[in-house]
């Protein structure tokens, strides 16, 4: 492990023995599981100190483990360019706790925990504007849970011919998706669309 890495990782364990549950830096890249309750102390800590100085929030997202009593991960991707460091926190929560907000820390985490709740259905308490973002105002259920169904829900497109916003069955383009492993290179066919207008060189085929 590197020993910058392990310095910050006990420095941050130390100022929160019991916030942080635990951390690692596998392939050189260092995090942090910290208890829900803790994540606004824990990011304005990581922010501010002159040890740390993550400024920067790159983007918060959503893990769904539905076989998991705490079934939701949120992960946090903090950037240093100070220190030229970068560190994931990671917490656990379910489906009827909510996730304390951190946009009073990170402004750009307004938009990033409206993506969440709009695709996971995690709630984030005390959230100034918490809306759907991707999906529409009233679309039923949260997308990217490994338990939504592909069928059975609309989809919402605008019609340009109607020149309004229209709702559809969802259509599958294919029931069954079958992949070729093998390099897109090959069987490409000799002539290539537009070539066929082209002189053949001499010596070569037609």
């Amino acid at each position: 492990m590197d020993p910058a890495l392990r310095e910050l990782g006990e420095h941050i364990a130390t100022v929160f023995p019991r916030e942080v549950l635990r951390w690692s830096a596998p392939l050189d890249e260092l995090r942090a599981c910290v208890e829900r309750e803790a994540i606004v102390s824990v990011l304005m800590h990581l922010r501010d100190d002159v040890n740390c100085q993550f400024k920067q929030l790159m983007d918060v997202c959503g893990v769904d483990h539905p076989a998991r009593s705490r079934r939701f991960d949120v992960v946090y991707n903090l950037l240093s360019l100070t220190h030229n460091r970068r560190i994931r926190i990671k917490l656990e929560t379910d489906e009827e706790t909510p996730v304390p907000s951190v946009v009073g820390v990170f402004s750009a985490a307004n938009w990033w925990e409206r993506e969440v709740w709009d695709l996971m259905g995690i709630h984030f308490s005390d959230h100034p504007d918490l809306r759907r973002i991707m999906t529409d105002y009233g679309f039923d259920g949260h997308p990217l849970r490994k338990d939504f169904p592909l069928t059975g829900y609309v989809e919402m497109r605008y019609d340009d011919e109607q020149k309004r916003v229209v709702y559809e069955p969802v259509k599958l383009a294919q029931e069954y998706r079958r992949f070729d492993f093998l390099s897109p290179w090959e069987g490409v066919q000799r002539v290539l669309p537009g070539d066929e207008k082209a002189e053949p060189a001499n010596g070569d085929d037609a």
